[in-house]
């Protein structure tokens, strides 16, 4: 149903809004258990997108650390590569 959900704490260059949105949709979804809601239901999940994004959003402001960014493609690269040996892949 869903993508993992990537961390999106000290990288260089740090994570976007649509980085942040997109992590926030995909947690709605999978707690809700909703791809795409119903239309009933489509005002309730929007405002629970925008609230876990907003939160993040705080949060990833507020954290602090001493270790030196990650680099976002070289994580890339490495889950490739985890990926690739896991199932077998070259």
């Amino acid at each position: 149903m869903c993508r993992n959900i990537r961390t999106l704490y000290n990288y260089d260059p740090p994570s976007t809004r649509d980085d942040i949105e997109a992590a926030a949709l995909q947690y709605v979804r999978k707690v809700s258990g909703y791809q795409k809601p119903s239309a009933i239901n489509q005002a309730a999940f929007d405002r629970a997108v925008a609230d876990v994004a907003r939160t993040t959003t705080a949060l990833l402001a507020s954290l602090h650390t001493t270790a030196p960014p990650r680099n976002r493609e070289a994580e890339i690269a490495k889950a490739r590569a985890r990926n690739a040996k896991r199932f077998g892949r070259a």
